[in-house]
């Protein structure tokens, strides 16, 4: 890999430009690395009329129903502002990652898989709770926990 830096003061913002064959796990690490640099520190919930501050940690997932997105946390659930592909775009992939269309998923939250008779993928949370894996996001789960399973190495 060649890296190449040019600075200069007439620049006005950094930009980072990647060029590649293709897209593997280590573009992947440092696009998410990247991404972590203006990484999201907390999530504003509602709860009634009470607004709490949220970690991203702490959150198990976000689910969207018809007119709201909501993340789950083991102190209860909360209604967000932002919408699902909002909240995709702000979290690296290696952290959260989308089970369906409703529901994306905190990777430090899951606790264990089961497969369902449809090709589908039944996901436990650490708190008990269970969301489904769609067929269409049941192979870059598959890809996301492997890419992890390496770093962990």
């Amino acid at each position: 890999m060649k890296v190449s830096l040019n600075i200069d003061s007439q620049f006005e913002e950094t930009k980072v430009t990647i060029e590649c064959k293709g897209m593997d796990d280590s573009i992947k690490s440092i696009i998410d690395f990247i991404n972590r640099q203006e990484e999201t520190r907390f999530l504003v919930g509602r709860d009634g009329d009470m607004q709490h501050i949220l970690k991203p940690a702490d959150i198990h997932y976000f689910h969207a129903n018809s007119d709201n997105v909501t993340a789950v946390t083991a102190k209860g659930e909360f209604r967000l502002k932002e919408k699902l592909y909002e909240l995709e775009e702000m979290f690296p992939s290696s952290q959260f990652i989308r089970l369906s269309k409703s529901v994306i998923a905190n990777l430090d939250e899951l606790s264990r898989f089961e497969a369902s008779f449809n090709g589908t993928l039944c996901v436990y949370f650490n708190s008990g709770a269970k969301e489904y894996v769609s067929r269409n996001y049941v192979n870059s789960i598959k890809e996301s926990l492997k890419m992890n399973r390496r770093k962990g190495k």
